[in-house]
């Protein structure tokens, strides 16, 4: 049986889940959750997961409640296609790699995610309604800071953690790559435009509402 995905079109973080299962050639049952009728709140789903969180991957009884969690979980229990090592490229069996994938994971949690997302949420969603304009602000900045930070490692590296694509880069990618949607241009930062164009040229790539905009944008 497929792991079953519990997720919503619009969320970056469930896009990334699924570029990685693309990428592994993996199937997944995806369910769509309807987050801004707050269905992740239901009783039905908090049953599934307690914190009403998405995405949400359910797999031979096991539930793992976070993006990049599920990523590692994924990269770490499936092999890349026409392979049957496991783990597959996108993690690593070497503690010290493994370390320098999860410090990208925590960039991701902390400087993409109060950054570049939630850019994207005020602007391109109004959400949350009540976001005064010096929140965008501070969110604009702390984006801008991170694709700085991007820039200056990617003008040494093409990829974040490793000599190869990880689920480092596969969970920085997306709201990167969707900066615009947060009133946040990638002009200034022509290494990190070269890496979204490696990604997406990656095989098995699968697209997202608003990255043809990106895409456009090279």
């Amino acid at each position: 049986m497929a792991p079953k995905l519990y997720c919503t079109k619009e969320s970056g973080n469930c896009y990334k889940v699924r570029l990685l299962a693309s990428f592994l050639d993996l199937q997944l049952d995806q369910v769509e959750v309807d987050f801004f009728n707050i269905q992740h709140r239901s009783p039905e789903f908090l049953a599934i997961n307690p914190r009403g969180e998405l995405p949400t991957l359910v797999d031979e009884g096991k539930v793992f409640n976070d993006s990049s969690v599920i990523l590692v979980y994924l990269a770490g229990t499936n092999p890349d296609p026409s392979s049957k090592t496991v783990p597959s490229s996108y993690w690593s069996s070497d503690v010290v790699e493994q370390a320098s994938i999860v410090d990208w994971l925590a960039f991701t949690a902390s400087w993409i995610q109060f950054g570049l997302s939630k850019a994207r949420a005020i602007v391109s969603f109004n959400w949350p309604a009540d976001a005064s304009e010096e929140t965008l602000t501070e969110a604009k900045n702390r984006g801008m800071k991170s694709l700085e930070i991007l820039e200056k490692r990617l003008e040494k590296e093409q990829w974040l953690a490793l000599a190869r694509p990880t689920v480092a880069d596969v969970s920085v990618f997306v709201y990167v790559a969707l900066a615009h949607m947060g009133d946040i241009s990638l002009d200034p930062y022509p290494a990190v435009k070269a890496w979204i164009e490696r990604i997406q040229g990656l095989p098995r790539f699968i697209p997202l509402d608003g990255l043809d905009k990106a895409m456009h944008q090279r």
